[in-house]
């Protein structure tokens, strides 16, 4: 019997442990097209790298365009929602070699620009007849129930982290030896951001929320790369990529992790890892509206975090100043928020596919 394929662009760090899984429990195979995709760090952007490392087997497609030939032949495919000829490769070719076609679909909302609008009847068609659907979170099912009858199979794929990396217990002295490398003060209140430097992640408001927080002795540190990356100011430091193996010291440093996002014409954050990353470490997160991790249900105001009006300065630097000020509020969040994260496991993922493959016939019950 042909293998189960999964199209998408590359493997990044945080896939890999689920892709594992998925070969291990059904025997399914990774086929990658690289490429697209501006939300992918620079750093996860060395595909020839990935799939020598890959623990499963893992395949190149020289053209989006073959992912028509790969779902053709498979015994069922599994295509997550990224490339613009990819998808419509996959799904016409499954249609007409009678193969199954399961989407992995990221959007709360389709993007508004001209070109995205255009694709909007063909993607209102993939989510209605799709054999099955796996989604992002709870935000994620309740959009495409907008197209999708309420019978047909569609199931949450918890989003997961490495919680062993992030949840790892680092000490004080460790915690100072960044600081110190970081180029940071020793002591004093700390909020982080970590991801890429781009509008749509909010970077300008977070920086105009900070000048309103004006906390003296606290600093605002910016981990990653993008177009606003700035010069260093008093209370302000941009530290570039922090390589992944460092970013659980970063998040145990951290008094606060904010995910300031905002919901623009082409994107609107589908989940956002950082707040498991960062909750995982016991770390408070401070997520805008616009973020998936709060509108799935992860980031629960005044429960596991806060969650703030995507673009309003004004409430993020009230939030901020609250989380900094309010030492009960934290460990409460913190608690709160480990306890809920621990729930998002590559095995639940894992589950989910293996439900939605054996609900279509791919694989025994």
């Amino acid at each position: 019997m042909p293998p189960i394929s999964l199209i998408t662009n590359y493997l990044p760090p945080y896939r890999v442990p689920l892709y594992r899984l998925l070969h291990e429990r059904y025997g399914v195979e990774v086929h990658c097209f690289g490429g697209e995709g501006g939300y992918v760090a620079s750093a996860d952007r060395d595909l020839d790298r990935q799939l020598a490392e890959a623990p499963f087997p893992a395949h190149r497609l020289a053209r989006q365009g073959d992912a028509g030939a790969v779902a053709a032949a498979g015994a069922a495919t599994i295509v997550a929602l990224t490339g613009r000829v990819a998808v419509p490769a996959a799904w016409y070719a499954a249609r007409q070699a009678e193969r199954p076609f399961v989407l992995w679909a990221s959007l709360w909302r389709h993007p508004l620009t001209l070109a995205h609008m255009g694709s909007l009847p063909f993607m209102r068609r993939v989510y209605k007849h799709a054999d099955a659907v796996l989604t992002y979170g709870e935000h994620v099912s309740r959009y495409l129930h907008r197209y999708r009858a309420a019978d047909r199979i569609t199931l949450v794929a918890p989003q997961a982290v490495e919680a062993d990396l992030f949840g790892r217990p680092v000490g004080d002295d460790e915690i100072a030896a960044w600081r110190a490398e970081a180029g940071l003060p020793p002591a004093g209140p700390l909020v982080l951001y970590v991801g890429r430097l781009v509008r749509e992640k909010g970077i300008e408001v977070l920086l105009r929320a900070w000048g309103r927080l004006g906390m003296e002795g606290a600093t605002l540190v910016l981990a990653g790369d993008g177009q606003l990356r700035g010069a260093d100011e008093p209370g302000v430091r941009y530290l570039g990529q922090v390589p992944r193996e460092r970013l659980p010291v970063a998040y145990a440093a951290a008094d606060a992790v904010v995910v300031p996002s905002l919901a623009t014409r082409r994107f609107l954050e589908p989940w956002g890892l950082v707040c498991n990353e960062a909750l995982h470490a016991g770390t408070p997160v401070i997520a805008s509206s616009a973020v998936g991790a709060a509108a799935g249900g992860l980031v629960v105001h005044g429960a596991t975090g806060l969650v703030v009006r995507a673009g309003d300065d004004q409430d993020l630097a009230q939030s901020m100043h609250v989380l900094l000020t309010d030492a009960a509020l934290r460990d409460r969040v913190t608690g709160l928020g480990r306890t809920l994260v621990a729930r998002y496991t590559y095995e639940s993922a894992a589950d989910a596919f293996g439900e939605a493959l054996r609900a279509i016939g791919v694989v025994p019950r």
